[in-house]
């Protein structure tokens, strides 16, 4: 009989969480973007959960109208790799770019996390959306949508083959004998490609667990192909089950057709979690923080994704306007999705800001109905078979947001416990590296001899 399937989860760093002023509620810790004993709390509080990692978005471009928590934020790998003195077994995965930043460099950075950390970091790989970025990096134009992930496959490539440079064992330091390294065990790269050129050999050894964790955000045409040709998981958010279903089938397809089984990806949703005693506590809990956000912030909240256009000079109560192709290069399914919404459902500019600004958790309610959400998405099946479960399934994992500041400790406190005692999720870590956790396999190094 085979292994039972596991759920795997992971929560985000998001500021105070909740919404985009969310800071202002009571709860809430104002400076949690840039306080670290709130970091360090929440990644222990994770780590009390047994959940597999804590994730750190970013992003390279702010304006005066983005919202506090792209303000004043921390770099993610400095944090991480703060974490990783406090943290034992809790995996630890930042963002980067690969538009924006040296495939070198990046390698090395990552390598060094996981050894800090054991074995427990993961890079969320990212094209960057926001077409300001290129101001901050002496680059005259964002480059394109397609341009920047054919830029991004071979940056994986690159960095893939720097993780190679040498073998698990390669590093003899006999001192008796004086031999330092087993030179026929390290690999030089010399890699000569249509964006880089990258020599190597990396100067840092292989890491604990093979290689860093690859993640990847998007949801995209593009980013799925990507995906499916370099990732460990996927971080997606789709707002209904039969999405999440169609997202899943076809990343599932676009593995295989990579010569990848289905096990070698997770897909992981990320959802907006409430918790609550009972219908009215949370709706009380959704109501006092989505009564925070102001009109007026929420049509920058929604402009962000639209390249930082001005909503304002638009009537608020009339239907969402004609903008034609704006956002395309920057967050696509999301402005695709935001389009298509407000189309299909009649929406007013206000109606459609303060939703996206707002937006209700797509799992609210007592702990038992959180953990039952979860689990339909997680395990949804019909009747006919192994290939009918695999059709239904809407994720493998979830990455979960508090929909107010307070939420996460009590989805740790509350929701957890449900989900272990009905066998979903672990009881306890089943080693010490990320790779363990998310039960995937040491990957071959390319250059050794098999």
């Amino acid at each position: 009989m085979s292994e039972k399937r596991q759920l795997r989860l992971g929560t985000i760093l998001h500021g105070a969480s909740g919404n985009m002023s969310a800071w202002r509620h009571p709860a809430a810790q104002a400076d949690a973007s840039i306080n670290f004993e709130f970091v360090k709390q929440t990644a222990l509080k994770a780590e009390e959960g047994k959940l597999d990692f804590l994730f750190v978005a970013d992003g390279l471009y702010i304006n005066e109208k983005s919202i506090p928590h792209f303000l004043n934020r921390f770099e993610p790998l400095t944090v991480l790799s703060t974490l990783a003195a406090v943290t034992r077994n809790l995996g630890l995965v930042g963002t980067l770019s690969t538009s924006y930043s040296e495939p070198f460099t990046t390698a090395r950075q990552f390598a060094s996390l996981d050894h800090l950390s054991q074995g427990r970091a993961g890079w969320n790989v990212v094209t960057s959306p926001l077409e300001g970025s290129a101001k901050n990096f002496s680059r005259a134009q964002h480059p394109d949508h397609a341009l920047r992930y054919r830029i991004a496959d071979e940056y994986l490539r690159v960095v893939k083959g720097l993780w190679d440079s040498w073998e698990q064992d390669a590093f003899v330091r006999n001192k008796a004998t004086g031999q330092f390294f087993d030179k026929n065990k390290l690999h030089t790269l010399d890699h000569r490609g249509d964006f880089f050129q990258v020599a190597g050999p990396l100067n840092i050894s292989r890491t604990p667990q093979g290689r860093p964790i690859i993640f990847q955000a998007g949801a995209s045409d593009d980013g799925k192909k990507l995906a499916a040709r370099h990732a460990d998981a996927i971080f997606t958010h789709q707002a209904s089950l039969a999405e999440a279903q169609a997202f899943y089938r076809d990343v599932k397809h676009q593995l295989a057709a990579c010569g990848r089984q289905d096990n070698q990806l997770h897909i992981f949703q990320g959802v907006s979690v409430i918790v609550g005693d009972d219908a009215d506590d949370v709706e009380q809990q959704y109501q006092t923080t989505a009564a925070l956000v102001s009109i007026e912030d929420a049509l920058n909240y929604l402009g962000r994704y639209f390249e930082h256009h001005d909503f304002a000079q638009y009537p608020l109560d009339e239907p969402f306007p004609d903008i034609g192709d704006l956002g395309k290069n920057s967050f696509r399914s999301t402005t695709d999705e935001i389009k298509r919404n407000a189309r299909e459902r009649g929406l007013t500019l206000r109606q459609v800001a303060l939703e996206a600004a707002s937006p209700r958790p797509l799992f609210a309610g007592t702990p038992q109905e959180v953990a039952d959400g979860l689990q339909l998405w997680f395990e949804q099946r019909g009747a006919d078979g192994l290939q009918l479960w695999f059709e239904q399934r809407g994720a493998d994992g979830f990455i979960i947001q508090g929909g107010t500041p307070d939420t996460f400790p009590r989805f740790v406190d509350r929701v957890v416990p449900i989900l272990q005692a009905r066998g979903l999720f672990r009881r306890e870590y089943p080693g010490t590296t990320l790779r363990e956790s998310l039960g995937l396999t040491q990957p071959v190094n390319q250059f050794q001899q098999q």
